[in-house]
């Protein structure tokens, strides 16, 4: 499947993934960072339905569509949504840290003074 075809509305997501055996995660991945992938790797479940929404951060490096497309492209995320008013259910299982915030501040300020900004 190609990994633009992974990539839902928040519309879409609600209608097809409800009950057990769906696995939500939420994170800006802006970066995509490697600890993100072995996390999302570590939840990635038999039998179960991982579904990944990208939110946005202050300032993005990259825009939501790009962002999902990195998300989708890994083998371990089953769909991704993306858009105004992607949320997910309560009970999340993965949420970006405080220390993936800060390598993620980190490296946009590096991004920018490397682009003169």
């Amino acid at each position: 499947m190609d990994s633009r075809s992974k990539i839902l509305t928040a519309e879409e997501a609600a209608r097809r993934f409800t009950g057990p055996g769906v696995r939500w995660v939420k994170g800006h991945f802006d970066p995509l960072l490697p600890e993100h992938a072995r996390r999302l790797a570590e939840l990635a479940a038999p039998g179960a339905r991982l579904v990944a929404v990208v939110t946005d951060p202050p300032e993005p490096i990259l825009p939501a569509r790009a962002r999902a497309e990195l998300v989708a492209a890994l083998r371990v995320v089953d769909w991704v949504v993306v858009g105004p008013g992607a949320s997910i259910p309560a009970g999340a299982v993965f949420d970006e840290t405080q220390e993936d915030l800060r390598r993620a501040r980190d490296f946009r300020l590096h991004v920018r003074a490397r682009q003169g900004g």
